[in-house]
């Protein structure tokens, strides 16, 4: 039943069927000759006026979103699903069914029909039956270019369907226009390359394929009857998202308006009118929860790179402009994702939790010097789908796990931050020899309350005093993770300069607290070289891949290349990169960077290591550090060569409270090293580069005070006339 219609839309509706009504009957009145050049005239006018969208339309199409290959797809994104094809290859039925069911003289009028205007006005102004458009197939083709032509701002593509008379007559005269320039057929293949027939399906291969699962060139008469009813009210007609009853009926009317025409017989008609109706609904994948069936976990890397997309100035000024860009452009993405890199790094993550853990195991893989992101993974499924009461994030989500960002402000990494406050006391001149006698227990000049506190002053400890205390340089001290000698040198350099670092470095504070603390009191933040700000895997592994890089800071992408519809590459593929550091100071890091995973510095200062295992498994030069956070809440590692740079972080996402355990330590660097192995496989051997003498340092170390015990077993061993000289020199 036809909705009533409001007394403005009347009154609209009576306005024009008088203007147009007056159009009509005047230029009826005229001189067969006078009319025939006014109409050339004012058709050469008009068509010199046409809209660039006209001349050469540029329709919505599907973005495409493929791996490092070029090859491999991962999604499309689009708003307007559709794909041109040439009349030739639609079914004679389907061009004959759109002409009977919308446009019956469309192949006698000039691109307007005065005659259809007319009757529709009629019907419209007396209210009988559904309201009527009178618009040609020509005509119902300009509206459709320009409400989607993507080169357009939202507002003019609002204009495009205004109900005024102004709209109306621009739209005749343009219709006229082009009726003037193109062929009844071009005209027709144009028109069902973009007509929108329901279920997110714009152009007739996109139709065909959504609702039949076969080309257009293979529809039958039943079928494309159905489509060319759709039309009208794609929405409400939709035998799969509407009502397939009206969806029917429309069928039935559209058999038999061919009958009329002539394109088919009464018998023809009737037949197809009997045939039940048979669909086979095929969905082309749309957005990141929609990759390429067997691969969600490929849905974090494609969320980070919409994200990414939504602040280029390239295309668009505004956000909600790239957002139709992205769906509507046609843009070709060749992404940083590596497949191979990527399966590895998902293997490893749902090895160390399972995809219903409460833990997560975040992975994010980073290319140095270019910034390129090879791979995101976690324990999870990118998925929309309901979970589970009671868990919030398992085993589907949509939230940025790997890259921070909305309500993700990311994990404590633990000692991981050192490398900040290396790094920083390396720029101030301090070499890698700068040594300090490190006790178990450092008593610092900040006031605290807390239980272990030392005379009311926070003394952070070291986590194993047995192995860890001593004299330490910054190649043991960063090898063996001793807290206290990085709080210490922290102290030295100053707290600010450490925060500093890791923010030209790439760390980004996404929790209030963190961003209060660095903005308003980073010199008194002594515990952050302890790793007690969150941040991301892909953070982190970007800015232990700006020292791989020898300093040179990129700001991470996802992208090789972006290809425009009309094969013009678009100059957002190119990492964007900076100097951050000296060289050498960079090189002085990765210099300790190989004490924790077991090799050796190029000065011989490694003496232990709590990641030992990643020189076996990656059996190349590697640098890398550990991080443990406040009782093993959180276990993190961060593994590097010259060609690519890992990071992951053990967490509960949902409770930081959930401690992660030491045990799972070991895991994650296991973990880690192997995506580093997989990204280097068959790559040539670099070596890191040794810093300079002057910033080693000269790493002389102190002979160690020997323990009364040790001196009292050492004099034991004496000569009796020896011992006796050197107790009575002692007495002296």
């Amino acid at each position: 039943m036809p909705s009533p219609r409001s007394p403005l839309s009347r009154l609209f509706t009576v306005l024009l069927a008088g203007v147009l009504a007056g159009l009509v009957l005047a230029v009826a009145a005229l001189p067969g000759s006078l009319v025939s050049g006014l109409v050339t005239k004012a058709t050469l006018g008009a068509y010199a006026q046409l809209p660039d969208a006209l001349r050469t339309p540029a329709q919505p199409q599907r973005s495409y979103l493929y791996a490092n290959d070029g090859k491999t797809l991962i999604t499309t994104f689009y708003d307007v699903n559709r794909t041109d094809v040439p009349l030739a290859e639609i079914a004679p039925v389907m061009r004959q069914a759109i002409v009977a069911a919308e446009d019956r003289r469309f192949y006698s009028h000039g691109g307007a029909d005065p005659r259809g205007l007319l009757r529709a006005l009629v019907a419209n102004v007396t209210g009988g039956g559904t309201e009527q458009g009178g618009s040609t197939l020509t005509m119902q083709y300009v509206r459709n270019v320009l409400k989607t032509d993507p080169t357009r701002t939202a507002e003019e593509r609002r204009a495009a369907t205004e109900q005024t008379v102004g709209r109306k007559l621009q739209e005749i005269r343009y219709a006229t226009a082009l009726e003037k320039t193109l062929s009844k057929d071009e005209i027709l293949n144009r028109y069902l390359n973009i007509a929108y027939f329901g279920s997110g399906a714009y152009g007739v291969a996109a139709a065909s394929q959504r609702y039949f699962g076969k080309a257009p060139a293979d529809l039958t008469l039943a079928e494309a009857a159905l489509l060319a009813g759709l039309v009208q009210s794609p929405d409400a007609y939709s035998p799969i998202d509407g009502d397939k009853d009206q969806a029917l009926a429309r069928r039935a009317y559209v058999l038999d308006a061919m009958a009329e025409t002539g394109a088919i017989t009464a018998q023809q008609a009737a037949t197809a009118k009997a045939e039940p109706l048979t669909l086979h609904p095929t969905a082309q994948p749309n957005g990141c929860t929609a990759v390429t069936q067997g691969h969600d976990d490929w849905g974090f890397f494609c969320d980070y790179l919409r994200q990414w997309w939504l602040a280029q100035p390239a295309f668009g000024d505004t956000v909600e402009e790239r957002e139709q860009a992205l769906r509507r452009g046609g843009y070709t993405v060749v992404t940083s994702l590596d497949p191979k890199v990527q399966q590895t790094a998902q293997q490893q993550v749902t090895a160390v939790y399972g995809y219903d853990n409460k833990r997560a195991l975040p992975i994010a893989a980073v290319e140095p010097g270019t910034g390129r992101v090879l791979a995101m993974a976690v324990n999870r499924h990118y998925s929309l789908a309901d979970n589970p009461a009671g868990q919030a994030n398992r085993p589907n989500t949509v939230n940025p796990l790997i890259s921070g960002g909305a309500s993700v402000d990311g994990y404590q990494a633990g000692s991981t931050f050192k490398l900040f406050t290396m790094l920083a006391a390396l720029e101030a001149g301090k070499p890698l020899a700068t040594g300090f006698d490190a006790p178990a227990k450092l008593p610092t000049r900040y006031a605290s309350t807390d239980e272990g506190n030392c005379d009311g002053r926070w003394c952070p400890g070291n986590a194993n005093p047995q192995w860890m205390d001593g004299y330490r340089m910054m190649w043991d001290g960063f090898g063996r993770s001793v807290n206290t000698y990085f709080v210490w040198l922290a102290e030295q350099v100053g707290e600010d300069k450490v925060v500093e670092m890791a923010q030209r470095l790439g760390i980004t504070f996404r929790a209030d607290s963190d961003a209060a603390f660095a903005r308003d009191n980073a010199a008194n933040w002594g515990a952050f070289t302890l790793g007690v700000a969150a941040t991301t895997p892909l953070d982190l592994a970007n800015a232990y891949a700006t020292v791989a890089a020898e300093g040179t800071y990129c700001s991470p992408l996802p992208v090789v290349s972006v290809t425009a519809a009309d094969g013009e590459k678009v100059d957002v593929g190119q990492p964007s990169c900076k100097r951050v550091l000296d060289p050498d100071v960079a090189r002085a890091a990765t210099d300790a960077a190989r004490c924790p995973v077991g090799q050796q510095s190029a000065y011989g200062q490694c003496n232990g290591g709590t990641a030992t295992s990643v020189d076996r498994i990656v059996g190349r030069p590697v640098a890398g550090k550990t991080g443990s956070s406040e009782q093993n809440a959180t276990e993190a590692f961060v593994g590097y060569t010259p060609q690519v740079a890992v990071a992951g972080i053990a967490a509960n996402p949902d409770d930081p409270a959930d401690l992660v355990g030491s045990a799972v330590q070991a895991r994650v660097i296991d973990a880690v090293a192997r995506v580093i192995r997989t990204a280097v496989d068959g790559k040539p051997v670099k070596d890191f580069t040794a810093p300079s003498r002057e910033l080693a340092g000269d790493p002389q170390r102190p002979r160690p005070q020997p323990t009364p015990q040790q001196q009292q077993q050492d004099q034991r061993s004496l000569p009796p006339n020896l011992l006796r000289w050197l107790q009575n020199r002692g007495r002296g």
